[in-house]
């Protein structure tokens, strides 16, 4: 019942990771790597945007 709903956010993860580098943090402090994460989801968004359409 879990693996299903795992997968899927697993993939994000996973493509976060390869693509665009976040596999460990890049600066000190945790507003700067928040928006770090945020443009890095931004982006992964965007891609799957134009995939999706």
């Amino acid at each position: 019942m879990i693996a299903p709903i795992r997968a899927e956010v697993e993939g994000v993860f996973a493509t976060l990771k390869r693509w665009f580098g976040w596999n460990r943090v890049r600066y000190r402090g945790l507003a700067k790597n928040e928006s770090h994460l945020h443009l890095a989801a931004t982006a992964y968004n965007m891609k799957r945007a134009l995939k999706l359409a």
